[in-house]
């Protein structure tokens, strides 16, 4: 998911251009990225802040990327639309379709499968990613866990572990988030994987921000 970047995000990187360009995220999340229009991310390993009942991302994946912004709506309003997951096409153009495979509210153990285009990068063709996602952990209106892979011709991310906090702060709700990848295929290029993944994140944070905060969502 490529948009125009959010106007109050960081990560651990330092501090790069953003870009705006058609792909996704896996939620995981894996990202679609167009060659030359990405972030010049660069991996660093071991580093994690947040976790989810005790629980975060991958701290030896040496791919890796972290965000936040501040939101400006209820959190009751974020903690629908992040959890929702059937509803991401209506406010994630990039999610082409999103089911999920068990019944209630989303929980720990729930599993979900969506799908999203990848475009090529110098590295990987274009094609399109199916995702199978399982929530590792989840408390309500404060944090989410979930992981799973990401399959596509010629394109495998053998586990994405991405985590979401959120905060009440003043003037709306500070959301953060980070995700790891681990696989053969992506790590064989590190920057251009961590660089999608940074792109992603920033859209998908771009989105929420923008859905949350629209009185017509």
């Amino acid at each position: 998911m490529f948009a125009n970047s959010p106007s109050a995000s960081r990560s651990r990187q330092p501090r790069r251009p953003r870009a705006r360009a058609a792909a996704v995220t896996v939620a995981l999340a894996v990202t679609g990225v167009l060659a030359g229009t990405v972030p010049a991310a660069q991996a660093t390993p071991n580093s994690t802040t947040s976790r989810c009942g005790g629980r975060g991302v991958d701290e030896d994946a040496v791919i890796r990327y972290e965000s936040d912004v501040v939101i400006k709506a209820p959190l009751s309003r974020i903690w629908k639309l992040q959890t929702d997951v059937e509803r991401w096409p209506s406010w994630q153009p990039p999610v082409v379709t999103a089911e999920r495979l068990d019944h209630g509210r989303l929980k720990p153990g729930s599993r979900f499968h969506w799908t999203t285009p990848a475009p090529a990068t110098p590295t990987t063709p274009a094609t399109t990613l199916s995702i199978t996602s399982t929530v590792q952990e989840l408390r309500r209106n404060d944090c989410v866990l979930w992981s799973g892979p990401a399959i596509g011709e010629g394109l495998r991310i053998d586990e994405g572990v991405h985590l979401w906090t959120f905060r009440k702060v003043k003037g709306g709700v500070h959301v953060h988030t980070e995700e790891t990848w681990t696989g053969d295929q992506v790590e064989a290029d590190v920057p251009t994987a961590t660089a999608a993944l940074g792109a992603g994140l920033e859209a998908w944070l771009h989105d929420l921000k923008v859905a949350a905060e629209s009185p017509t969502t």
